[in-house]
């Protein structure tokens, strides 16, 4: 099992979350059911998929005899976008910020040498935005990491 396939992120309002993220920061999406009130949304990018689904929804499929309990505090989980330069990751904050994030660490550089900051979505969901001068992509823009090289 050494794969990732799909990352599910509950979102509290489908709309909003469309919006933010096909219209404001440009990803491809394939929307199910009804565009007014989506029943679940996929993004249409290279790699590991991201997906969008009702939160109560998502609740309720985890478990219907003990679900999850919802919370507003920081879930210990982020996402990242990966730069290819330094300009890149700027216009990445700056695409965000027009779409309405919430920024949360303006881009500079970080403890490990490279360049890196910190926005959040409309649902709170934390993104990282960074750069490393030694990274390296395979042909789908996909982050090579360690012997992969």
């Amino acid at each position: 099992m050494n794969r990732l396939n799909l990352i599910t992120l509950g979102v509290k309002d489908m709309l909003e979350s469309l919006h933010f993220y096909r219209d404001g920061l440009g990803f491809e999406v394939l929307v199910y059911g009804d565009e007014g009130n989506p029943d679940v949304i996929f993004f249409n990018n290279s790699g590991t998929k991201i997906s969008l689904f009702p939160i109560d929804s998502l609740v309720k499929d985890i478990s219907t005899e003990k679900p999850p309990e919802l919370g507003s505090g920081f879930g210990g989980i982020t996402l990242a976008y990966n730069g290819k330069s330094k300009e890149e990751v700027d216009e990445v904050f700056t695409l965000a910020k027009k779409a309405g994030a919430k920024v949360v660490k303006e881009p500079d550089t970080v403890f490990w040498g490279g360049y890196s900051g910190y926005f959040q979505d409309p649902n709170g969901y934390y993104w990282e935005v960074a750069y490393g001068e030694n990274w390296a992509f395979d042909e789908n823009d996909m982050l090579v990491i360690g012997d992969d090289k």
